[in-house]
């Protein structure tokens, strides 16, 4: 499996791809940094992102692309940057018909260190060791983008099955009557009246 990770963020956003499988040692396979120009009007600094983005996932090929899912920050502020640069990232992704998966900062630092509150210095030592670097990758933007990806590696795939088997067992829930399939269709005449008369 290809895995493109993405630690959203419109100054910088990092991003790291890694091969690999559960159980098994992942490699590197690239690492880096999109910036953009802060004193760029907002819709170029997402239409710069998104270009590069698409570039990354011509380039790489990745089988999935993992994105951090954004959580709520004291500085609103920067948290709708992220936000806006995740939406954009998976943009991307859906464009090239890739499939996105979206991971916790702690799910991913659990992941890759065996503790959902490890700093930035530790999962950067972490991803260091686990993908048997020269050097440590910086800035910690692009060690978080790496990380995401071995996550993704290690855990996307039980993620799956347990999403297969929850479709599976309500699968006969679905096929209700009160799903979309089974519901009476609505009547034309119950919208036209809607603001015609006086």
């Amino acid at each position: 499996m290809r895995v493109l990770g993405i630690d959203p963020g419109l100054t910088r956003c990092g991003w790291g791809v890694v091969d690999g499988r559960p159980g098994a040692r992942p490699a590197a396979v690239g690492v880096g940094v999109v910036r953009s120009d802060h004193t760029l009007a907002l819709e170029l600094r997402l239409l710069e992102l998104h270009t590069a983005v698409t570039a990354l996932v011509r380039e790489h090929r990745p089988d999935v692309v993992a994105i951090e899912r954004v959580f709520q920050q004291n500085n609103k502020g920067t948290a709708t940057g992220t936000a806006q640069a995740a939406g954009v990232a998976a943009l991307a992704a859906a464009q090239a018909s890739r499939p996105v998966h979206w991971h916790t900062p702690s799910e991913v630092k659990a992941a890759i260190s065996g503790s959902g509150r490890a700093d930035k210095e530790q999962v950067t030592l972490m991803v260091t060791r686990i993908l048997g670097l020269d050097t440590p990758p910086r800035p910690a933007d692009a060690a978080d983008a790496l990380a995401l990806a071995v996550c993704h590696v290690w855990r996307g795939p039980t993620q799956d099955r347990l999403r297969v088997a929850a479709l599976a067992t309500g699968a006969g829930i679905a096929q209700g009557p009160l799903t979309t399939a089974r519901r009476p269709p609505v009547r034309a005449s119950r919208w036209q009246g809607i603001g015609s008369a006086s």
